[in-house]
């Protein structure tokens, strides 16, 4: 059975609205919204202190696929102030994944969307700056 997961909405200071789902911790959150092209490492730019106070849009459309371990931290704890992602794959798998994305995220008190269209997004950040 697939998981369910509640709306969510990512309202940029310029006032676009983008619509998607939650995952990750539940709540809002409140930071610069930013952008990353890296095809792997989504666990690195997370635990990443140079975005704190950020909110990630990572680029690449499959994000969550291989999971996440403890190997792969760059700090103790998730710096950035949120997630945004194209895609969450419905299974994760590799032989190092300790947890899923998700899972990593709602443990991490981390704020995060899906099923968001991150090339449109990154297009805006680009064209108008960080939001």
């Amino acid at each position: 059975m697939l998981p369910s997961f509640s709306p969510a909405l990512l309202a940029l200071a310029d006032g676009t609205v983008f619509r998607g789902y939650s995952i990750g911790a539940p709540g809002h959150t409140i930071g610069e919204v930013v952008f990353n092209t890296a095809i792997t490492g989504y666990q690195e730019i997370l635990t990443d202190p140079s975005y704190a106070r950020q909110i990630v849009t990572l680029t690449y459309p499959h994000i969550g696929n291989v999971g996440v371990n403890a190997e792969d931290v760059e700090a103790t704890k998730v710096h950035a102030a949120g997630l945004i992602i194209r895609d969450l794959p419905v299974l994760a798998s590799n032989f190092r994944m300790e947890r899923t994305l998700d899972d990593y995220l709602r443990d991490e008190g981390v704020v995060a969307i899906a099923g968001i269209d991150t090339r449109k997004l990154t297009r805006i950040l680009r064209d108008k700056g960080a939001q």
